[in-house]
């Protein structure tokens, strides 16, 4: 188990190797549509700020002492629930898709600074605790906490990283 400091710097960790990597692609690598799943760069930037807004929601439900407020997605998409995300995903990419980049940094980039603020602001007593808030089901904020980590990561950064190694682009955030 890991204790709240060493989860915060891994996703600490985290937001520099895309903050490195984001900042070694011209803004024409990051919109062009070129990886494997015909996305573009940004498009992944704006699905891991889309998800992550329901895990700020649970970051500040818990500052807050209160249910989470999930931010508004269409109505029978669900954003906390088990269900495949096919759909969520593709709507996340169409409701970004003609955002500029910069809009679309921004976005991710406050947001995961946020993520990082909550977590600190949260005792670490109430970040380990699996039964602290009834509305995590079982798990603890912490797992919230790396549960975004592994999605920007083990998700995202780990396969975007072997695309561009292997088609001889950079990379930026090794």
């Amino acid at each position: 188990m890991y204790g709240k400091e060493e989860i915060l710097e891994m996703l600490r960790d985290e937001f520099t190797r895309w903050e490195k990597l984001l900042s070694s692609m011209s803004e024409e690598q990051i919109s062009e549509t070129h990886l494997p799943s015909n996305l573009s760069v940004k498009d992944g930037i704006a699905h891991l700020w889309a998800w992550q807004q329901r895990s700020i929601a649970r970051m500040e439900a818990a500052l807050r002492n209160r249910e989470p407020e999930f931010p508004m997605w269409p109505g029978t998409l669900n954003p906390d629930s088990e269900d495949p995300p096919d759909q969520i995903n593709a709507w996340i990419y169409e409701t970004n898709r003609e955002k500029s980049w910069s809009s679309v940094y921004k976005d991710w980039r406050d947001g995961f600074l946020r993520f990082l603020e909550s977590g600190e602001e949260i005792p670490e007593k109430d970040l380990l605790n699996p039964g602290r808030y009834a509305w995590l089901e079982g798990y603890s904020l912490a797992d919230v906490l790396l549960s975004s980590y592994e999605h920007h990561h083990v998700d995202h950064l780990v396969p975007l990283l072997a695309w561009l190694h292997q088609n001889g682009r950079m990379i930026g955030a090794g």
